[in-house]
């Protein structure tokens, strides 16, 4: 197969990919067409089907497919014009080549999140990291396999302890730099800012929503998932709890970015920070990873609404 991360302009393209996402929408001129995102395990690409005939039989959401079509640049992104699909049958594919994977160590970046974790003095926080990361099976499994996101960034297998490593080793090294940050919080919020992912969003290959995804979102569910688990260890300080929490329903940083409340403490900016940076810098390494062009320029970056510039080394 021809993998998504090779495509080039004017490839021809046949072979079977994993319908991500299906929509039927309208033109300008009121004519209808299907709008598509296809995956595999190196990337996503945005697909059209202007003319709907009889070779585009039918299919639904996440189902593989097998396809013919060419390779298109719309707005300097690559985006497939297709002539002819149907489903794929069983034996044509391999589901592993339709699941992106991180090309990180998963348990070595695991074992760093357990030495994180043995660093934390506090012996109440280091229960609950405990409590949430090592002793709730499916957490901890899930928590090493999820990605971060849906599109947006890491979005693929092992995407989420990469990112919250990540955003964990921003926080420490920020945490040493400036005073009044209390680490342990930090570091601990810094691990759990995410953990509603395991819950927010479905196990691959389809990655997408769940019910309690869309109804409550991964922030709300992480905070609640630090009561029950606080509520396990005897003694665990109610302000304690309020602080940790506040970390989590805080670390978007905005109202309008779904932030339920403002970052009010230097650990909360702090988390915040590191978690807005990670993703957005995560978003450039991959445009530039993913841009097999031999210019400086890679054109106009949606999510950070700008364009573009490689440094040549």
């Amino acid at each position: 197969m021809k993998y998504i991360e090779d495509f080039k302009e004017d490839d021809h393209i046949i072979g079977h990919y994993f319908c991500k996402q299906k929509q039927n929408l309208k033109s300008r001129a009121g004519k209808t067409y299907l709008s598509l995102k296809l995956q595999d395990r190196t990337g996503m690409i945005d697909a059209k089907v202007w003319d709907l005939n009889n070779d585009i039989q039918n299919f639904d959401e996440n189902d593989f497919i097998k396809i013919d079509g060419v390779v298109l640049t719309y707005q300097n992104e690559p985006q497939l014009k297709l002539s002819k699909i149907r489903r794929s049958r069983e034996g044509e594919y391999d589901p592993a080549e339709y699941i992106p994977r991180t090309d990180k160590d998963v348990a070595a970046m695991y074992q760093q999140v357990e030495e994180l974790i043995r660093s934390v003095e506090d012996p109440q926080i280091r229960l609950l990291l405990e409590e949430i990361m090592i002793k709730d099976e499916h957490v901890r499994d899930a928590f090493q396999s999820s990605s971060a996101g849906k599109i947006m960034h890491h979005s693929y297998m092992g995407g989420l302890i990469e990112h919250t490593l990540a955003v964990t080793q921003i926080c420490d090294f920020l945490g040493r730099r400036y005073k009044f940050v209390n680490r342990d919080i930090l570091i601990a919020a810094a691990l759990l800012h995410d953990i509603g992912k395991v819950f927010e969003l479905s196990p691959f290959p389809d990655n997408d929503y769940t019910d309690d995804g869309e109804l409550l979102g991964h922030i709300v569910m992480g905070a609640e998932f630090i009561s029950r688990a606080a509520a396990k260890i005897e003694g665990f300080p109610h302000q304690l709890e309020s602080l940790l929490k506040h970390c989590i329903l805080a670390h978007h940083g905005e109202y309008e970015f779904g932030s339920p409340k403002l970052p009010k403490t230097m650990e909360a900016l702090i988390l915040h920070f590191a978690d807005n940076a990670d993703a957005k810098l995560a978003a450039v390494e991959k445009a530039i990873d993913s841009d097999a062009s031999q210019n400086d320029w890679l054109g106009f970056n949606k999510m950070l609404q700008r364009n573009l510039r490689k440094t040549q080394f």
